[in-house]
């Protein structure tokens, strides 16, 4: 439920960004299924993607108008039995008692509403339960979920609904990953996996000491690091454990350490400084053993080393991105676009309705009316639209 705050002999209620108030009635359930349709291939090798089309009678979920597809700005991934990319759905609850009884005074406009502790305020209708903050969450939108099953949001990856061509490819795909560079460049999913393969095969993925291991834009523009490391589970089981493996090794030597050369190997060791002599520690079964040079990597010696380890002369895979194609792959020029359509008609008495946020919850402000409404679907506010696309990514 969303409630703005009603001042005296003022009624309830206005035309911008999100409709004052939301009633959830009856029993509804919170795992429905309203899968989007995708023209990523589903069997790309490696790809951990699985996107199916809607249900197999071809319905559409109550409220949303026959022949519009279901359209998803959310996408997770889901731990459970999909164990990749789907489709998700945004619910929200009391922080304070885990109830969903909440009245938001606003409904969220963008992700910084969603995933930022506390931000958004409003009031438990549970009883004797004093909460005001509002706690969001996704589930997999794929399959019946129970109420303590949650997946991680995957805050890049959306529905290519401004039809983008990808920065590398040039095809228009969906889903897609906006970077959050100050371009906002959007790559597709198969394009997506592909740099992340190029880059952990070289191991060139920056250990930043806050995030982790990640990636910046494909077009190496500044301040684009992945901040949420879920999104390198599209990378597949075998090349993400490949990728958790390269992070803690590089952690390793950003701390000073060295990795043991031994064959199967690899352990992590933090020697002091300056100490030459190194032993790969077999207690608990963590080291083999192993006693070596610290600057050579060979058995350990005194003196001098007699040959030092030379560059590798492996051929980095280039990863390019055609400078024209970067250009018209920017996800904010084709929102001014789309932000100066910002009317609409009421969709049952046809009045001009002005959108300025990034709510997708509109409301008649004609008195007689009053249709709390779809900005995206043209038609009437459900639950289902809350679940896929609250708010404009």
């Amino acid at each position: 439920m969303v409630l703005r705050p009603q001042r005296n002999g003022q009624e309830r209620g206005t035309a911008r960004g999100d409709s004052p108030r939301y009633a959830a009635e009856g029993s509804e359930s919170l795992t429905r299924v309203d899968l989007s349709s995708s023209v990523l291939p589903t069997d790309s090798v490696g790809l951990a993607v699985i996107l199916k089309d809607d249900s197999e009678d071809g319905a559409p979920p109550a409220g949303r108008p026959a022949g519009r597809r279901a359209y998803n700005s959310f996408y997770v991934y889901c731990k459970g039995p999909c164990q990749g990319v789907q489709p998700g759905k945004l619910r929200v609850q009391c922080s304070t008692c885990q109830q969903a009884a909440l009245t938001l005074a606003q409904g969220p406009s963008c992700w910084e509403d969603v995933l930022i502790p506390n931000r958004m305020s409003g009031e438990c209708q549970s009883p004797n339960c004093p909460g005001t903050r509002a706690e969001f969450f996704f589930k997999c939108g794929a399959h019946p979920t129970s109420d303590k099953e949650t997946s991680v949001a995957l805050n890049l990856i959306t529905t290519n609904s401004r039809d983008i061509t990808c920065m590398t490819c040039t095809d228009v795909r969906s889903p897609v990953l906006v970077f959050q560079c100050n371009y906002r460049h959007v790559i597709c999913l198969d394009c997506f996996h592909l740099y992340c393969v190029t880059r952990l095969n070289d191991r060139q993925f920056v250990h930043d000491p806050q995030l982790g291991y990640s990636l910046p834009c494909v077009a190496g523009c500044p301040n684009s690091l992945i901040k949420e490391l879920h999104h390198f589970r599209i990378l597949g089981e075998e090349q993400y454990n490949r990728y958790q493996q390269y992070g803690a090794e590089e952690c390793v030597l950003q701390m000073g350490g060295v990795l043991c050369p031994s064959p199967g190997c690899g352990a992590g060791l933090l020697p002091e400084p300056g100490q030459r002599r190194v032993t790969c520690e077999g207690a608990n079964g963590l080291g083999c053993g192993l006693v070596f040079c610290r600057d050579c990597k060979e058995s350990y010696h005194e003196g001098e080393c007699s040959a030092l380890f030379e560059a590798s002369g492996a051929v980095t895979q280039v990863y390019s991105v055609d400078e024209r194609a970067a250009e018209q792959a920017r996800w904010e020029e084709a929102s001014r676009e789309t932000i100066k359509r910002t009317t609409k008609p009421c969709p049952r008495c046809h009045v001009p309705v002005e959108k300025n946020g990034g709510c997708m919850h509109m409301k008649c402000p004609q008195p007689q009316c009053q249709l709390e409404w779809c900005w995206h679907c043209g038609g009437e506010w459900t639950r289902a639209c809350m679940g896929d696309h609250w708010f404009d990514v």
